[in-house]
């Protein structure tokens, strides 16, 4: 378990953006790569796939116009990088975290070896800019920075959903039936919980655990675009402990009633 808010405190060091540049660089040149980088890039490849982005002024113009207020420049620049993430189509199952949470150097325990340009993915989430005045980014390593950001988000997700907070985000949308319900008929639409099959990231996408049949499936078709979401940003214990802590959501368990083939009312027989 994770600390649900922590001390606010600064970042553990700071980076030496021209170092990573130049580093970046010789490996280009050597044609050498990283883990981590190969998850940032089937991390990019993921998102690519995802039926449609949404810029931060659109997704802000579809928050606002829906509030039936007008869009102002300074509140367009106010919106969080965590809420336009989360906003973003096929990001549903996501929750947002707290900046406390991100803030707070415990919390985010291993990730600097697990995500490259950690501290520029650090401080786009955070929309902290600050350290980046007169730093020169090229075009590809800006791409690679932001597929970096949404890998890191999505581990510190992992770690957050397993908090307080956390739980009670999740447990609002699972109320809402937002991550999908149970497929299989006997289950009689119950609702689902998000779980990933590793905790690895790119091992595989995500899927949907129903706390009924205690049985995975992949999520509704209404659901594609969450599909694509890594599976560890999740994890693979998140469903178990969140019905421990809520045991009042735990449905019952189904009964052995199965689907039994028929033929004019004749029960097949099994050679």
């Amino acid at each position: 378990m994770f600390t649900g808010g922590g001390t606010v405190g600064p970042k553990a060091e700071v980076v030496d953006r021209e170092g990573i540049s130049e580093a970046y660089d010789v490996n280009r040149s050597e044609g050498k790569e990283t883990a981590g980088a190969n998850s940032v890039l089937m991390g990019t490849q993921m998102h690519d796939s995802r039926s449609a982005t949404l810029s931060r002024t659109d997704i802000f113009q579809a928050v606002d116009t829906s509030e039936g207020s007008e869009v102002s420049g300074s509140d367009e620049e106010d919106l969080a990088w965590t809420t336009w993430f989360c906003k973003l189509p096929g990001n549903e199952f996501l929750c947002e975290v707290d900046d406390c949470f991100i803030l707070d150097n415990f919390n985010l325990c291993g990730l600097r070896h697990q995500v490259p340009f950690y501290d520029n993915a650090l401080d786009l989430i955070l929309d902290d800019d600050s350290s980046s005045h007169g730093q020169m980014i090229t075009d590809e390593q800006n791409e690679l920075i932001e597929s970096a950001a949404e890998m890191l988000y999505g581990l510190i997700h992992a770690r957050y959903i397993l908090t307080d907070k956390g739980f009670l985000s999740m447990l609002n949308k699972y109320n809402k039936s937002e991550f999908g319900r149970c497929p299989r008929v006997y289950c009689s639409g119950q609702s689902c919980l998000p779980i990933g099959l590793s905790d690895v990231p790119g091992a595989s996408t995500v899927k949907i655990y129903c706390p009924k049949c205690e049985d995975i499936y992949h999520p509704p078709s209404k659901y594609q675009g969450s599909s694509n979401i890594d599976g560890s940003y999740f994890g693979t214990a998140f469903p178990h402990l969140f019905l421990m802590y809520y045991p009042s959501r735990r449905p019952k368990k189904v009964s052995s009633q199965s689907y039994v083939p028929r033929v004019f009312g004749f029960n097949l027989h099994k050679p």
